[in-house]
């Protein structure tokens, strides 16, 4: 199995353990209760750890968990171990616990390292809506693969009862793609049809009103698509939004978990993204991109230029 095959491989896996406990732990009455996302948390960066170790134990990998909690809280430990066990029997509570400190590793400039967020979107997990399992490997500073498994995710937003479930896939000069079945895919590319862009559910995680004001500004007129998780890189990346605005507040830094794989998709289907001033993501600095402000992904070309100026010319 090539190193894409394993990565996708791992990305299903942790998949099948997210839709069990969405499907088990998450009920009507448990709405303010964040632990089932927190066992979907660890049991997916567990397992992706276990099989990307597998593979090759050489490469490092840089994850949102560390096993600190799950060592100080037996209950929900077993909550953990008994989610990973429906995929990977095998696996014993210590390599569970030892595969999520994998996740540690700092990043940086030299090398090449995974970056894993297991449950990207986890408030859209909660509501059983979009989140995504967002895995990217980094070689010497740069992304140079990516995957998006989106379990949620319908082939088209128009369609929302229909196909539902994708996973997107993209290495670097060598294009981006939906995943279909075994040995079956198909290329995406971006598109400035439908002309719209996509942001944040939530207010906190990006200005709705200063996008509505960039939108003006370029002229998009349809209402925004607003979606948790990386499943927004996504939809333009597959040509069913044009953009996609991030527009952090104050001096809030992005991780690069939460970019690295959606970046590459996007870019690999012909589209562009950097942050709000127009400078390239640099995901050499560590854990996070702290050279970066906000994210603006676009199918490319003058719109994205237009997308940077209208940044530039709005107010917060």
């Amino acid at each position: 199995m090539s190193l894409l095959s394993t990565a996708i491989h791992a990305v299903q896996q942790a998949q099948k353990a997210c839709i069990n406990v969405q499907k088990t732990l998450i009920t009507s009455v448990s709405k303010e209760d964040r632990s089932p996302v927190t066992v979907a948390d660890f049991a997916a960066q567990s397992i992706v750890s276990m099989i990307l170790q597998e593979y090759n134990a050489d490469i490092s990998l840089v994850g949102e968990e560390d096993a600190q909690l799950l060592r100080e809280n037996e209950e929900l430990k077993q909550k953990v171990c008994a989610v990973v066990a429906h995929v990977m029997p095998e696996k014993t509570e210590n390599e569970i616990l030892t595969a999520i400190d994998r996740g540690t590793h700092e990043g940086g400039s030299k090398g090449t390292f995974w970056v894993l967020d297991p449950i990207d979107g986890t408030k859209g997990f909660l509501r059983k809506q979009q989140y995504a399992i967002a895995l990217g490997l980094v070689e010497n500073g740069e992304v140079t693969l990516g995957i998006l498994g989106c379990p949620n995710l319908p082939r088209d937003l128009n369609e929302p009862n229909i196909d539902i479930g994708s996973l997107f896939f993209a290495t670097k000069g060598g294009g981006s793609f939906r995943w279909i079945a075994s040995g079956k895919s198909t290329p995406i590319y971006v598109s400035q049809e439908p002309f719209r862009f996509c942001e944040s559910v939530e207010k906190a995680h990006s200005s709705h009103s200063r996008a509505q004001k960039i939108a003006d500004i370029v002229g998009i007129t349809d209402p925004p698509i607003r979606m948790d998780s990386q499943c927004k890189y996504a939809l333009v990346a597959q040509g069913q939004a044009a953009a996609y605005l991030r527009l952090t507040k104050g001096g809030y830094v992005e991780k690069i978990w939460d970019h690295a794989a959606g970046a590459i998709i996007i870019t690999e289907a012909g589209g562009m993204v950097t942050d709000l001033h127009g400078k390239p993501l640099d995901f050499s600095k560590g854990r996070k991109l702290s050279s970066n402000k906000g994210i603006i992904a676009s199918s490319g070309g003058e719109l994205h230029q237009e997308l940077v100026q209208a940044y530039t010319q709005t107010d917060s």
